[in-house]
């Protein structure tokens, strides 16, 4: 029988090839709970930042989407920290729930308070060395709990949805929210820092299951924990504000 091996040869490179290719696309995100979504200064509630909405500038990859750090704030003096309640500012039109965006804007708040209260002291009234912080929800979507499972568990539907996000920056099914923060001195008002970041469902394998806020919620986790983060480290002298 005579066995053409040249071909074999080259059907194997191209299923190696294949396979590799699967399985990139499979990894693909599956670390992450939620993606950053580029935003444009026209994404911005500016009735909630007002005129600081001009000092807002495109963060880094590894930053949020647009933020200001004011370079003359001298960020050891302050080890204190004053947290407003959370708020929600998407308008009229929105399709949310008053009682959905009490839920978040609740989990919001609490999360803030056990987060940042773990390195900072928390107060209730202004003072000097005290940092003011109010943040708002301007956007938010819920995931399709059953398609987003369908989509982040079933192989084939997996690959599909990979295959969407390598196209698109976005997978299937997912929730999204975006909110915006100011940092001020509780005394005198100066803006210390501006923040407006929006992000959607990652491709994680252990979020499938998640119910329809959940991409919203580790939104959420996922900006106190780099609140809380970048602020020690610019209060405590370890990073320097930029």
């Amino acid at each position: 029988m005579y066995i053409n091996l040249k071909k074999v040869k080259c059907q194997n490179k191209v299923n190696v090839s294949f396979i590799i290719l699967i399985l990139g696309v499979l990894t693909l995100s599956a670390c992450t709970s939620t993606e950053k979504v580029t935003l444009k200064k026209t994404d911005v509630n500016c009735a909630f930042l007002a005129t600081d909405c001009a000092l807002l500038k495109v963060g880094s990859k590894d930053q949020i989407g647009l933020r200001y750090v004011n370079p003359s704030v001298k960020w050891n003096q302050y080890s204190k920290i004053l947290i407003d309640p959370v708020t929600f500012w998407a308008g009229d039109k929105t399709k949310i729930s008053g009682t959905d965006q009490q839920m978040l804007v609740n989990y919001f708040y609490q999360e803030l308070k056990e987060q940042l209260g773990e390195k900072f002291e928390l107060v209730n009234q202004p003072g000097p060395g005290v940092m003011k912080l109010d943040v708002a929800m301007t956007d938010v979507e819920t995931a399709t709990p059953v398609l987003r499972s369908i989509s982040m568990i079933v192989p084939q539907a997996h690959m599909v949805s990979n295959l969407k996000y390598l196209a698109t920056g976005t997978m299937p099914f997912v929730g999204s929210a975006q909110a915006e923060g100011k940092l001020t001195d509780s005394v005198s008002g100066t803006v210390m820092a501006l923040g407006v970041d929006k992000r959607i469902g990652g491709g994680s394998f252990t979020t499938g299951f998640q119910w329809q806020w959940g991409d919203a919620e580790n939104a959420i986790d996922d900006w106190i924990e780099l609140l809380v983060t970048k602020l020690y480290g610019w209060t405590s002298g370890k990073e320097v504000a930029q």
